[in-house]
């Protein structure tokens, strides 16, 4: 008897252990939905963080595509029904959601170093990191030109120049946002001091005076005013960086310098029951290495510095992405960042004159 319950006991073990490994083998993997936009982006992104954030995490990640409406979001928080996990918002949408409470608070803590070893801190560009966000890619709007001007313009200063630099400009009147920068900066205001400028009378007053005396032509948006320095209706413009790389048969001249730039950002809806699984991806994903795969394949900008010198060729072009791209260290000496806090604040109370102005 004692000789069987000795063979037993051990065989119990080796039983238990072998439906163990065979649960572990076959349990169904956790599920994690991001939320992105369609298109060229979206693939990016499913490519070089939702892909292989899989296959490390052996999570289930699942994509759906979205719109940018906040109807949706807030419908998952009300009714708890969370069509995703994660969401990439353009950061004035993730601002607005948080300034609602349709977000859940992100502990910065949880964001690994850069490739070289810098602090997330130190090494996220200024804007990707707030209170319900992790920034992941940047996006810029830049100054362009005709390939057929006789001199090269390098500068903004070179844009408001009509006496050196002749020829109409093209600029997108959807919005004031941009454009009321840009026209400071170009009238000597500092970086720092720019909407508090803009806060003033006085201040708004001469962001206008700087549009008025360039003269502008203005377009219905960013890509419509491409087409007018392609047709020769104009010799520069502002335009979306990503628009003017989308263009398959016009390569106009770029102008970095005082790049105003926004982000798109990671969030997760407020009351997520995947939060914990939502962070990690979070954390994964706004890494170097995850940030350089996606900027190999698109030309936005990782919103980390120690990724640009991860970025690669591109893989299916072999196109050297570095120039494209507005984080490059060579692009981003004089960028500045777009506060859309301070438009959701402000932005009501200017629409009006805005209007007026690019319409009489």
């Amino acid at each position: 008897m004692k000789l069987r319950r000795g063979i037993l006991f051990p065989l119990a073990i080796l039983l238990i252990a072998l439906v163990g490994i065979l649960y572990w083998q076959t349990r169904p993997a956790p599920i994690l939905t991001v939320m992105t936009w369609p298109g060229a982006y979206g693939r990016a992104q499913a490519s070089a963080q939702m892909h292989p954030y899989a296959a490390e995490k052996n999570v289930d990640v699942r994509l759906a595509v979205w719109d940018g409406d906040l109807a949706d979001v807030r419908g998952m928080v009300e009714k708890r029904q969370f069509k995703a996990d994660v969401i990439d918002f353009e950061l004035p949408a993730a601002v607005k959601a948080c300034q609602q409470n349709l977000l859940e608070k992100i502990d910065p803590a949880i964001l690994p170093p850069g490739a070289d070893g810098s602090p997330a801190s130190r090494d996220f560009v200024p804007g990707a990191i707030g209170p319900c966000w992790v920034g992941g890619m940047v996006y810029s709007q830049v100054m362009i030109f005709s390939p057929k001007l006789k001199r090269t313009p390098t500068t903004l200063a070179d844009f408001f120049d009509r006496k050196n630099f002749p020829g109409r400009r093209a600029l997108s009147r959807a919005g004031a946002k941009f454009n009321l920068e840009m026209a400071l900066l170009a009238d000597g205001v500092v970086p720092g001091d720019v909407y508090k400028t803009l806060e003033t009378p006085e201040g708004l007053d001469r962001a206008f005076a700087k549009l008025t005396a360039l003269k502008p032509i203005w377009a219905h948006d960013s890509t419509d005013a491409l087409g007018w320095v392609k047709n020769g209706q104009a010799v520069m413009a502002t335009a979306l960086n990503g628009d003017v790389q989308a263009q398959k048969d016009f390569a106009p001249g770029m102008i970095w310098d005082h790049q105003l730039y926004e982000l798109d950002v990671f969030a997760i809806p407020a009351g997520n029951p995947n939060k914990k699984r939502a962070l990690d991806f979070i954390a994964y994903a706004t890494g170097s290495e995850a940030l350089a795969g996606v900027a190999s394949w698109v030309g936005y900008g990782p919103a980390r510095h120690s990724a640009i010198a991860l970025v690669k060729k591109n893989p299916e072009l072999g196109t050297p992405m570095r120039p494209l791209l507005p984080t490059a260290p060579e692009n981003f000496r004089h960028a500045f960042a777009i506060d859309d806090g301070w438009w959701l604040a402000h932005g009501a109370a200017i629409a009006p004159r805005w209007q007026e102005f690019v319409t009489r």
